[in-house]
């Protein structure tokens, strides 16, 4: 059976902390990342998620440190970094972290196991954020998406804000293309975060691109910065840039 969620009025696109866009702003994120920014929009997102000096924020599975480049030196010394990834990618994130310490600072790591208890301080972290993950969750299966909300959950504070970014799957198109095109339908998000026992707080299109039509060969991985053709129609998904995406606020009750 369909669950129908109420529609939440999208948000007025909002400027970061100033140590924020100091961080954006930083010469020595690469040229490559920066030249991103265009389509991930990280001022009016961590806006958006209320991302402020002090927290302490949680980012799941950094991958490369795309966000890691913006958010840890805008913590630095006032706030606290965690990389929460899975246990796999535990050496690779350390090793990212240590390599630029100087100028990411004190910097943590919680590794994310489907099989084990979080052992991240319950009720402790200001923000979780994962950009364009949950459609791997999804991929992985249902239980590991749900034992990672769970973990999200219980590591915030009540109050405490869970922000999602992830390729938005039109919610008239065919479900099964969540376990192989990358795209995720927003019903799928919510769903996942509401059974945790987030509410949904807000949602907002400033990742969105009605240039994509969610349906190409290999799936998001077809677009910039995959290119998983090669070099076959590569200015046509060079013009259309990067996915379309959501972006979900969702806050852990209080009471």
């Amino acid at each position: 059976m369909m669950v129908a969620f109420a529609p939440v009025a999208a948000a007025t696109a909002a400027k970061a902390d100033p140590a924020i866009e100091k961080a954006i702003a930083d010469p020595r994120r690469s040229e490559a990342n920066r030249a991103r920014d265009q389509y991930r929009h990280p001022s009016e997102t961590l806006a958006f998620f209320e991302v402020k000096p002090g927290q302490t924020v949680i980012e799941y599975s950094p991958g490369g440190g795309w966000y890691t480049e913006i958010l840890a030196p805008a913590l630095n010394g006032k706030g606290r970094y965690v990389a929460m990834t899975g246990v796999r990618g535990v050496a690779n994130t350390q090793a990212m972290l240590d390599k630029n310490k100087a100028w990411f600072g004190a910097t943590a790591i919680s590794a994310f196991d489907p099989a084990a208890p979080s052992t991240f301080p319950a009720g402790t972290a200001d923000r979780v954020l994962t950009f364009r993950n949950v459609h791997n969750l999804i991929m992985a299966g249902d239980a590991v998406a749900a034992k990672a909300f769970a973990d999200f959950y219980a590591a915030l504070k009540p109050g405490g804000i869970l922000g999602v970014v992830d390729h938005r799957l039109p919610e008239d198109m065919d479900s099964a293309k969540e376990k192989k095109s990358g795209y995720i339908k927003r019903s799928t998000i919510i769903r996942l975060a509401t059974a945790a026992g987030f509410k949904l707080a807000g949602e907002s299109e400033v990742n969105a691109n009605p240039k994509d039509t969610h349906d190409w060969p290999e799936g998001v991985w077809t677009l910039p910065p995959t290119y998983r053709l090669g070099d076959t129609d590569r200015a046509k998904y060079q013009a259309i840039g990067e996915s379309d995406r959501l972006t979900l606020k969702f806050v852990k009750p209080k009471g």
